[in-house]
């Protein structure tokens, strides 16, 4: 319940920084023209919205699953899944991969498509990088006898990781699409919409990751711990 209680004040504290950005104190009647939203643009809003739901319901999943983990330990001692070293190294891949989407995102703004295609090279190559980081350490916990039909917390870590990298997927082929409806386009400019789009994506799939993985390392039960004990 703490888990989906600390999502839900992220959610709400992200949705009031996003209106209060929004023309909510305007005047319509004294403006000349119908003025977009601030930092959208005309057609970009429902698309910024169409993610922040997703990202907010894909979240609410990930902070339910978090939150489950979270009691089951608690209930049921579990001994956790020992983390192979590499999820360290997926975890800097993935933050990598959102700096330079956002990089692309300046680029598309600035209009100089030589960093905007290195930064997508790079931030592609880092995001399936992390993909085949996650591949090898399910084989490396399956080998150090951690299978998925093995222990509950076995169990619930390949079905975490697992439905946060359909997510990583499903946002590499959203970015591809975006990519190949512009492709040989001379206004790189033109990019921004959908990029912006993507970029917010993978800081949401990143902050989703970054919770998880505190829960799978056990640090999310320790903080509990202590909060239990500072009541007490």
């Amino acid at each position: 319940m703490t888990v989906i209680l600390a999502f839900l004040a992220l959610v709400a504290l992200a949705a009031g920084l996003w209106l209060s950005q929004q023309r909510l104190a305007s005047k319509p009647w004294l403006e000349t023209g119908i003025a977009p939203l601030a930092g959208h643009g005309p057609g970009k809003a429902p698309g910024f919205i169409f993610i922040a739901v997703f990202l907010a319901v894909a979240g609410g999943l990930f902070a339910m699953l978090g939150s489950a983990f979270v009691m089951q330990i608690d209930e049921t001692p579990w001994e956790l899944v020992p983390l192979p070293g590499r999820v360290w190294l997926n975890t800097a891949l993935l933050l990598l991969a959102s700096l330079f989407l956002q990089f692309v995102v300046i680029s598309a703004r600035a209009g100089t498509a030589r960093w905007l295609r290195a930064s997508l090279i790079a931030a592609s190559i880092a995001t399936l990088a992390f993909l085949a980081g996650q591949a090898q350490v399910w084989i490396a916990l399956t080998k150090d006898g951690y299978p998925l039909d093995g222990p509950p917390a076995a169990s619930f870590f390949y079905l975490i990781t697992g439905l946060h990298g359909l997510h990583v997927l499903g946002g590499i082929i959203a970015l591809a699409a975006v990519c190949l409806r512009h492709a040989g386009g001379r206004d790189v400019k033109a990019l921004l919409p959908g990029v912006r789009l993507c970029a917010l994506y993978w800081h949401g799939l990143l902050a989703f990751w970054l919770m998880l993985f505190a829960l799978l390392q056990g640090w999310g039960n320790a903080f509990l711990a202590l909060c239990r004990a500072a009541v007490s």
